[in-house]
Parts: C-alpha cells; structure tokens; sequence
C-alpha cells in the first residue's frame, strides 16, 4: 500500500492542481505525512517478530513478559495507524472538495470521498480519545470511506477523468499565470 502511495500522491496532485495549486499540493503533503507515519508505524510490527524470537538477549525475559511486549507493539501499531488515518482523513476531505470543484470528475465522486475523510478523522479521533466508543463503531464507521474509495478506484480504472475538461482547466491556469507575470 504505502509503495503505491509514492506514485499516487504525484497522480492526484497533477490532476486536481487545475482546481487549486494550494489545496491540491496541501491533499499531496497531508498524504506524504500518512504514508510516512504508517510506514514507520511498521516498525511496531517488526518488534513483535523480534520480542518473539530465539535471540540470546531475549532469554533475559520469561514467555509471558515477551508475550506482553509483544501484544502492546500490537496494540500501539493500531494507535499508530490511527494517527496515520488522521492525516489521510485531511487528504480525503481536500481531494474531495477539489474532485467536486473540478468540473472533471463526477460530484458524487468528491462527495464520497469528502465523507471518507470524516469518515477516517471520526474513526480515529474517537480511537484516539474514546476507544471503548471506537470498538462499538468499528467497522461500521469505516464503511463509507470504503465505499468512497472503491468508488473513486473504479471511476479511475474503468471511466478516467474527463480529458477534454481537464484540459480546459489547464489551459485556463496557464492563461491566469501568463497574465499574472
């Protein structure tokens, strides 16, 4: 996931910078920071193959305290990957609004995917601030994002983006910053 986030943030950019230079670099960073995140958040995972391992130096430790240590790195990747989700919430809602905006994609599209990004921040926050509150609306406040994205990947691999509107959009730009200088 996080090795096609590196050529989907480019993507994404170059396709709704039309829209907005700024919020769409904004979407690019907010989701350059997720991906960073979660991919050092893998590192909780890695200390669980570690803690339960066959090293000498672990020997220092019974089964049980391993088995602990390695259940909280589980249980801080989780947190983790909330924070993660945080900033792909932030993606989510800006890409949408600029989806919406662009007059290329499809309003629903960025209606989804604006849902998504509430979707993610709720979802996270309440993880975050109210876990007990998070499990009982776990999966089920997830489902839209899913839905959003779905939507979002089929519309990109079966329909695309509107060609011949697109290039109006970057037409228009390139005038706007000829007249600008």
């Amino acid at each position: 996931m996080h090795v096609s986030d590196v050529p989907l943030i480019p993507i994404f950019y170059v396709l709704l910078k039309p829209v907005s230079k700024d919020l769409s670099l904004l979407a690019a960073l907010f989701n350059l920071v997720q991906t960073a995140v979660l991919v050092a958040n893998k590192l909780t995972l890695v200390a669980v193959v570690v803690f339960l391992g066959n090293a000498d130096y672990l020997k220092a430790f019974d089964a049980r305290q391993l088995q602990a240590l390695a259940n909280a790195c589980l249980t801080l990747h989780e947190y983790g990957f909330s924070i993660g989700l945080v900033f792909f919430g932030f993606t989510c809602l800006v890409i949408g609004y600029l989806m919406f905006k662009s007059g290329y994609f499809p309003k629903t599209l960025g209606i989804l995917q604006f849902v998504a990004g509430l979707c993610y921040l709720t979802n996270s926050f309440a993880l975050l601030l109210a876990p007990v509150l998070a499990a009982k609306m776990f999966p089920a406040a997830l489902l839209p994002a899913f839905i959003g994205e779905l939507s979002t990947c089929l519309w990109l691999i079966v329909k695309g983006v509107n060609l011949s509107k697109w290039g109006q959009q970057v037409s228009g730009e390139r005038q706007l910053i000829r007249r600008e200088n």
